[in-house]
């Protein structure tokens, strides 16, 4: 995705509004190291002129030119990274990358939150430190086993929940005990993607309760959109926050 700096830019004041930046940017970088990781690698030509990888405050990612203003509006990510990625590994470039992405999420982070007072700053970044980091959801994804129980396509391979009478049950909820894998698995683990929280970007963790939207078919943690176990139950067909503000605003 090709963007100017310009167009990365917001001004969260709150803690909660900037948690909500870092963590959007942060899934868009997390996107761009692994889902889209084709795109992004095609994307830094060695041959043009200095690049920079953006996360974006919607969940999305950019390669762009650094910002032009002298000093820059906000922190600026590592410049110059496709300089390098032909004198690497693939994977030891893309490490350094997510890295250098880390780095600059927390300067942005600390940028916004320098006005909070003490308090504030010590729960901005707990909060921020209960995600894993861009480096950590890249190395879950390349070395980890494949503990998200989805394929490719982002639905779940085992969506389905026992009830108590050993029946099962259609859901598109995930439940948190997903299936186990066996020394066996770790064959087919490589064809799988991580599954990341439509509304946080936390990477998916089988001890947690989890549901899918089945209009945009995203994942989100059941926390995140308040949506109990419990309440899943009754539910025959789940549409997320974005969706439902969708379909009112036409």
């Amino acid at each position: 995705m090709d963007m100017t700096p310009a167009s990365v830019s917001s001004n969260p004041r709150s803690v909660e509004e900037i948690y909500k930046d870092f963590s959007g940017r942060r899934a868009g970088l997390v996107r761009a190291l692994t889902s889209d990781v084709d795109d992004f690698y095609s994307s830094c030509d060695p041959e043009k002129e200095n690049l920079c990888l953006y996360g974006l405050p919607n969940g999305t990612w950019a390669v762009a030119p650094p910002a032009e203003e002298v000093p820059p509006e906000m922190p600026e990510p590592a410049l110059g990274i496709n300089f390098a990625r032909d004198g690497m590994q693939r994977r030891d470039w893309l490490s350094l990358v997510a890295v250098h992405s880390d780095s600059w999420l927390i300067s942005v982070a600390f940028f916004f939150g320098a006005r909070l007072n003490a308090n504030d700053r010590k729960r901005l970044f707990s909060m921020v430190s209960d995600l894993p980091s861009v480096f950590e959801a890249f190395s879950d994804r390349k070395h980890g086993r494949d503990r998200s129980g989805v394929d490719s396509s982002g639905k779940s391979r085992h969506s389905s929940k026992r009830g108590s009478d050993g029946h099962v049950k259609n859901s598109r909820a995930a439940a948190p005990a997903a299936k186990q894998y066996d020394d066996d698995d770790d064959e087919d683990d490589e064809e799988h993607t991580e599954t990341f929280c439509g509304t946080c970007g936390g990477l998916y963790n089988s001890n947690e309760f989890w549901i899918g939207c089945d209009i945009c078919e995203r994942w989100f943690h059941g926390k995140c959109v308040r949506i109990t176990p419990a309440r899943a139950d009754h539910i025959k067909h789940y549409k997320c926050p974005d969706c439902s503000s969708k379909k009112m605003r036409q």
